[in-house]
């Protein structure tokens, strides 16, 4: 996979929605020149998107607890289709 780390390829994962792969792509690119501020920016702009919104204090109900969950899972599912 490391030979085929390319800023293109990561690109084209971003572009079909595949943030995680993008995002390893993207990490080692930024392994390899750590001063690229492009790659820098792109690396940062995923963390944000692959990184949970925090959990809302305070759930008070248990149907705001399930509705939190739920949108939870339909996200990890999305995430595991790809």
């Amino acid at each position: 996979m490391d030979r085929m780390a390319t800023k293109t390829l990561a690109e084209i994962y971003l572009q079909q929605g595949h943030l995680q792969e993008a995002y390893e792509i993207f990490k080692a690119l930024a392994e390899k020149d750590p001063h690229n501020r492009e790659i820098q920016n792109r690396l940062e702009e995923l963390k944000e998107k692959l990184t949970p919104p925090p959990y809302p204090q305070p759930l008070q109900s248990i149907e705001e607890r399930v509705r939190y969950l739920e949108r939870w899972l339909a996200n990890i599912r999305k995430w595991r289709r790809g």
